[in-house]
């Protein structure tokens, strides 16, 4: 009997001393936005090939330039440069169907953009089209 306790003991102790858990991933945000036509380009006037980039373009676009499309909602997060320039690695981080992502670069479409993190740290965005 007392072999068990000092094994549960250990067990117990050894819980103790693990790392703590990153902390929960939450939805930080969401918002629905037309990817038009003129999110299709750079500032450049050069033709974008990624969805993240385009997804990017139309933060800009909305937030920098003032140039929002109808269905555009407002966001808080990408109206920070720094986290547009994250755009890419989120994207990376997320979910994006195949199908979905030649859908953003070769039309225009309306997606869903949810942005998750902790705190106001993004960590990944899934995005969906309509």
């Amino acid at each position: 009997m007392a072999r068990f306790f000092f094994a549960l003991a250990l067990v117990c102790a050894s819980f103790l001393t693990l790392p703590q858990a990153a902390s929960a991933q939450q939805l930080l945000e969401s918002y629905t936005a037309m990817l038009s036509s003129r999110d299709h380009y750079n500032s450049n006037g050069q033709r974008l090939t990624q969805p993240w980039q385009i997804i990017r373009q139309d933060r800009a676009n909305f937030h920098r330039f003032g140039r929002a499309d109808p269905q555009d909602q407002w966001d808080s997060f990408f109206g920070s440069m720094e986290n547009r320039g994250i755009a890419e690695r989120m994207m990376l981080n997320g979910s994006i169907s195949g199908d979905a992502a030649r859908r953003i670069v070769n039309g225009e479409v309306v997606v869903n953009v949810e942005i998750w993190g902790s705190g106001n740290t993004g960590r990944y965005i899934n995005v969906t089209v309509y």
